[in-house]
């Protein structure tokens, strides 16, 4: 992988001079390394999606590290996820991505014997029951005999079965929704923590049919969410209680392998480091676009995905078109830290027969949720270690990210004190800050999104992939680099026609 020195010689031969014009290769920048960046670069130079010779791919990543988020961290026989640590396959392209790279033997399912999730309840930790699907229960016996809810709660969250479709298509927020069809507790106390797990999002401004639009097809085909959760059961089905964690997966030593594979798939001159791109230029020298990184070298580019998020998109494409970098700009973030924690074992009384547990904003503190890490997935660490992951900030805690390291680590102690009974300090804690990382899909996000690609679709060979458009799992990012790549595939084959 090359830096932003190694950019130097980008220029050369695509002058004119006196006599002629050099030809050379058509050249494709990708600007940001996250998963999107390397999907995108990967299935452009893999892939036979150009006629006669295939076009340079250049990839600029503004860190010292390709991969984005994803990111594992070994050491000696502890795997720690830094960032997430598994992705579905109900979506096929981060599965059909580790098949094409060798993967397949190093796909690991999680734990089946303890596929739940607890709820944090005023000092205490109770399980989701059995059946239950992120906002509503599949089994109703179950659900009552839980001590999650009050009666009242429990009354008002079957009252769905006989509660009318919404009529109508305008967009409404999570919140709406759980409160129209289940109540205000219910969305207290466990709509919002198991949906802030996910998105790190304000569930009265977090948009229902830009996250969530299985609930609202639910809906309408069947009148009530449970009665269709009901219909969706497979006789003798049980269930994952919370996230349908049988359709999640990771790689034996965490998804860090994902990123390391792509980038050894990659050309060796493809990736450079430490190349932040601050605009984007009509080009100057016999190419469409002059890609301008932050040292004033000049890439020339024929085309561009831009993989970064949509704030730093907005800044690059500012010259472009400024409408266009403002509706960019309308899509907010959110912060969080994941902080990796190692225990004895023996030091945690509580009996971690779970993957982790969530935290209500209701219950005023500081961590989000705690997985346990070492449960979820085989070998993370020795048998008689734990590895736990805790985390914070998000939309409704965003003053938690402004503080120090030291206070982070002093209040989550305090939370999992009052969870899971610790007394003891970790052998090891490791904190990673992730700022302006989540997107923030609001409501309007869907319509918001058709306007932007409607204007890129004016800046000939400009292609936009990454988290902040059309779904936030690692599923979602490879498909939107993929389909920026066979974007600019067509787009160069209409321009040869």
């Amino acid at each position: 992988m090359g830096s932003s020195s190694g950019l130097s010689g980008m220029m050369q031969g695509e002058d004119k001079d006196d006599e002629k014009t050099v030809v050379t290769p058509k050249r494709i920048v990708i600007i940001g390394g996250g998963i999107s960046g390397l999907a995108a670069a990967y299935k452009l130079s893999r892939e036979d999606l150009f006629e006669g010779e295939r076009p340079q791919i250049i990839l600029l990543e503004r860190s010292s590290r390709a991969g984005g988020a994803i990111s594992t961290y070994e050491l000696e026989d502890y795997t720690l996820e830094l960032g997430p640590d598994m992705f579905m396959t109900e979506k096929p392209e981060a599965l059909k991505l580790c098949e094409d790279l060798g993967l397949s033997d190093y796909i690991v399912s999680t734990n089946e014997s303890c596929r739940r999730t607890f709820i944090a309840q005023g000092g205490q930790l109770h399980p989701l029951p059995p059946g239950f699907q992120m906002l509503a229960p599949s089994q109703l016996a179950p659900f009552f005999s839980s001590p999650l809810m009050s009666m009242g709660g429990k009354l008002r969250m079957a009252m769905d079965l006989f509660i009318p479709k919404k009529s109508g298509d305008e967009d409404e927020s999570l919140a709406q929704f759980v409160r129209r069809r289940f109540g205000q507790e219910a969305l207290e106390r466990i709509a919002q923590p198991m949906l802030g797990g996910v998105y790190t999002a304000d569930p009265e401004r977090l948009s229902l049919a830009a996250t969530m639009p299985r609930f609202i097809e639910m809906e309408q085909k069947h009148s009530s969410v449970i009665r269709a959760l009901m219909a969706e059961k497979k006789p003798g089905e049980n269930g994952d209680a919370g996230c349908r964690y049988g359709k999640f997966v990771s790689l034996k030593r965490g998804l860090g392998m994902l990123t390391e594979r792509l980038l050894s798939a990659l050309p060796a001159d493809c990736v450079h480091l430490q190349c932040p791109v601050t605009a984007i230029e009509k080009g100057t020298h016999g190419k469409t676009y002059d890609v301008v990184v932050a040292s004033g070298t000049l890439v020339p580019a024929d085309a561009v995905i831009i993989s970064s998020p949509a704030f730093a998109a907005a800044d690059i494409l500012n010259g472009l078109d400024l409408d266009l970098a403002d509706k960019l700009r309308k899509i907010q973030y959110s912060s969080c830290a994941v902080m990796n924690l190692i225990y004895n074992r023996e030091d945690i009384p509580h009996a971690l027969d779970g993957f982790g547990f969530v935290v209500p904003a209701v219950e005023n503190r500081t961590i989000l949720a705690c997985s346990f890490a070492s449960v979820k997935f085989p070998n993370r660490c020795p048998s008689e270690k734990a590895v736990l992951r805790i985390f914070a900030g998000g939309a409704l805690q965003q003053d938690v990210f402004e503080l120090s390291d030291e206070q982070i680590e002093c209040l989550m102690w305090e939370d999992l004190h009052l969870y899971l009974g610790l007394k003891s300090v970790p052998l090891l804690s490791l904190i990673t800050r992730y700022p302006r990382s989540m997107p923030q899909y609001h409501i309007g996000h869907i319509e918001l999104v058709k306007e932007i690609r409607s204007k890129v679709q004016a800046l000939p060979g400009i292609a936009l992939a990454g988290n902040a458009y059309e779904g936030v799992g690692i599923p979602d990012c490879i498909r939107s680099g993929q389909k920026a790549a066979a974007e600019l595939a067509a787009y160069f084959k209409s321009a040869v026609s």
